[in-house]
């Protein structure tokens, strides 16, 4: 089982669904309201140093940073091949 904690920079993947925690778990009910649903697609954009915290991605339009602990309880349904994770506007950009 692949989950968003282990795609690297560049590499993006469709969401098979949110993990819940118990009844009343406020984490992956946020998750969900940001747009962390399944089939939407996440690319991961950056990590924190040496490979930790945070984890910086865009799910579609809107960019985010999430801890690993978070990202562990998204599970990916497929992976893509690895990009330089700017889209056209932002490599324009640079």
């Amino acid at each position: 089982m692949l989950t968003l904690d282990n795609l690297l920079p560049g590499h993006s993947g469709k969401i098979a669904k949110v993990q819940e925690v118990g009844q009343e778990d406020v984490v992956s009910r946020r998750l969900k309201e940001l747009g962390f649903i399944p089939g939407a697609v996440v690319k991961i954009l950056a990590v924190g140093p040496f490979g930790r915290d945070p984890i910086a991605l865009r799910v579609g339009a809107s960019r985010f940073a999430l801890r690993r602990s978070e990202a562990r309880r998204v599970t990916m349904e497929s992976q893509d091949a690895p990009s330089n994770g700017l889209d056209e506007k932002e490599s324009a950009a640079l």
